[in-house]
């Protein structure tokens, strides 16, 4: 668990080799000429000359850190299998250089990139009776009234003015008719040639129409008779182009999430590490430090919000080994198609809070999802969970536009409470409900996003209380397992009762664990909460073939006992499925508990609770203050 706080400069060159070594589907042994270099104090003016001098295209300073800087070439596309040992001996040898690191690149993949199978509100866009994840009358062969229930949202008012929603991808094109008029350029860059112009690079296949695609789901004008509208069609949409570079850098990374904070307001993004159902992966050292920062420093300390698709990789993956779906620091969103069914390529895991909507099964050539595409011109194709992410945060600015007040965590908390189950339905993961009455699936969450509600409901929200962190209890003990059984743990806690860091409503939940086995890929594993909400951390996936790295201090998440006591018993289970006899050991599991000391949405519970002593006098009050109020919390919670 990363601090809070700011660290200083020189720790962020205390590398974190975990997440690295878990890379299972990460090229190994391939390195860039980008350096993170840091420079003694006073050197800071010299960066320019230090990287001409050294042979760098230029400089760019970094924000997460002091005398930190990016030392990139003029060649992107250049790597190398070997460190450059030479360049990097005569940068430690330069009088003004401190610290020099050189990037390690890794794959990060765009979610989505596919084709569909053979492919009241009165707008003129000519898409918008085809959006029909907008406003669902049953076009497509869909579910009429399965959508994000914009429209009323809109009818309040509300249509994201104001808020500013930035698409990390493989960038923008800004001069899109439909987009060009809401195109943020201040806060738009290109971390992949480093300038301030994010327009994609062209390829004869139009491979990097993504961003674009995403840009239109959220910003794209509205009356306009151009394609369609966005969901917040008159918010401000940035480009940050970042995924454009045979590898991924950590510095890029980091550089992208941590844009021009005090702006932007909500990032989206829809990549992440492979989805083939092998890769554990997840944010390194830098791109964890600007996630803190963001949502510790972001729009003015409220917190930047940051909007994650969470996998294609289907019923073979699982998306809490997906380090940025599965972060507590992350909106993850999965999706539904247009019967709200899951889509095939869907991942599942206990992080996911809440869906939208992707295409339909159906051969129909209008049943994905309506947008911008390059060059102009307007498509009907895009598809994916790239498609989802973009659309939550629409929705999101929707709700900043309501109320701008609100934090990293009220959007969260939010997102709980007025999610809809509506129409959502899956074969093998059934909805159920939480200690305190809240709803929710594997795989979809807490539902379907529904604007209307989430915007009505931010106009009166009031911020929720402090954010504690208490560590539990461990096991540190190892114990063997096989296919011939479940090893089961269980950690007794008061959850820091008596302390100053008493969790009594938990918000997330972090399991972080220790793990290896014969076959990663066969290893199962369920947490069950003191209130009886069991959480699927991890499922089979039978891809994953690794016998060596398994988990190192991995943290599984869950947000499914979202406001429950954490007091009790919590029971973990370990097995192993598959088809051949496997075993493994079980080295370590950490309880994490994250929430609130008081009841988040207090004002609520008092008037409540006065409401039902008005209406019955006669009734004697029974027990304490506190269990009324306990009681009234989860009426509360059920409710909505």
């Amino acid at each position: 668990m990363l601090a809070s706080g700011t660290r200083c400069a020189a720790s962020l060159f205390v590398l974190v080799h975990v997440v690295a070594a878990l890379a299972g589907g990460a090229e190994e042994g391939i390195f860039t000429n980008h350096f993170l270099v840091q420079l003694h104090e006073g050197a800071g003016g010299d960066a320019h000359q230090v990287a001409a001098e050294h042979g760098f295209g230029g400089a760019r300073k970094l924000p997460f850190g002091e005398g930190l800087f990016h030392f990139y070439p003029t060649d992107i596309h250049h790597t190398r299998r070997r460190r450059s040992l030479e360049l990097q001996r005569r940068l430690e040898k330069d009088h003004r250089v401190k610290n020099v690191v050189q990037q390690q690149g890794f794959s990060r993949k765009k979610r989505g990139y596919r084709k569909i199978d053979d492919i009241e509100t009165k707008l003129n866009d000519p898409l918008f009776t085809k959006q029909w994840y907008l406003v669902n009358t049953g076009q497509a062969n869909g579910m009429p009234g399965l959508d994000l229930n914009v429209a009323e949202a809109w009818d309040l008012g509300f249509t994201g003015k104001g808020v500013t929603i930035a698409i990390m991808d493989d960038g923008i094109d800004y001069l899109h008719p439909d987009l060009v008029s809401n195109y943020n350029a201040d806060a738009s860059f290109d971390f992949s040639s480093n300038d301030p112009y994010p327009y994609p690079r062209y390829t004869n296949n139009w491979f990097n129409s993504h961003g674009t695609r995403c840009a239109g789901e959220v910003s794209a004008a509205a009356n306009n008779n151009i394609c369609g509208v966005g969901v917040a069609y008159n918010s401000k949409v940035a480009g940050i182009r970042m995924l454009d570079q045979p590898f991924m850098t950590d510095i890029i990374e980091a550089s992208s999430i941590s844009h021009m904070p005090q702006v932007i307001d909500i990032y989206s993004a829809s990549w992440g590490p492979t989805d083939d159902g092998k890769t554990v992966d997840g944010p390194r050292e830098l791109t964890l430090q600007a996630m803190a920062d963001g949502v510790n420093k972001g729009r003015g300390g409220k917190g930047s919000i940051y909007v994650w698709a969470s996998g294609d990789g289907g019923s073979y993956d699982d998306c809490n080994c997906d380090g940025y779906a599965s972060s507590m620091w992350t909106i993850s969103i999965n999706s539904a198609i247009n019967d709200g069914r899951t889509a095939l390529y869907d991942e599942s895991c206990s992080s996911t809070l809440a869906s939208t909507f992707s295409n339909g099964r159906t051969r129909d050539p209008e049943a994905g999802v309506a947008t911008t595409d390059l060059y102009g011109n307007c498509t009907l194709r895009h598809s994916g969970t790239s498609a989802a992410a973009p659309e939550a945060a629409g929705v999101f600015a929707l709700a900043l536009e309501a109320n701008p007040n609100l934090t990293w965590r009220d959007l969260q908390h939010l997102t709980v409470l007025t999610s809809k189950r509506n129409q959502l339905h899956d074969e093998v993961h059934q909805w159920r409900r939480n200690g305190v009455g809240l709803e929710f699936n594997h795989l979809f969450g807490y539902g379907v996003l529904d604007a209307g509600s989430m915007v009505k409901m931010a106009k009166e929200w009031k911020t929720v209380p402090e954010r504690y962190h208490c560590i539990a209890g461990s096991v540190q003990e190892s114990h063997k397992i096989s296919s011939e059984g479940t090893v089961t743990l269980t950690i007794t806690t008061d959850a820091c009762q008596g302390k100053d860091n008493f969790v009594r409503y938990l918000e997330h939940v972090q399991a972080v664990v220790t793990v290896n086995s014969t076959r990663r890929g066969d290893l199962t594993i369920n947490m069950t909460s003191p209130m009886g909400t069991r959480s699927i951390l991890l499922s089979r996936r039978p891809r994953d073939a690794d016998a060596k790295v398994g988990f190192d201090k991995w943290p599984f998440m869950t947000t499914h006992t979202w406001g429950e006591d954490p007091r009790g018993s919590w029971v973990l289970e370990v097995g192993l499925v598959g088809d051949a006899p496997q075993e493994g050991v079980m080295r370590e599991w950490t309880l994490m508990l994250h929430g609130t000391q008081s009841a988040p949405y207090i004002d609520q519970v008092v008037r409540d609770y006065q409401s039902k002593l008005a209406m019955s006098k006669k009734q004697e009050l029974e027990g304490e203050l506190d269990e009324a109020l306990d009681q009234s919390l989860q009426s509360l919670l059920s409710r909505n």
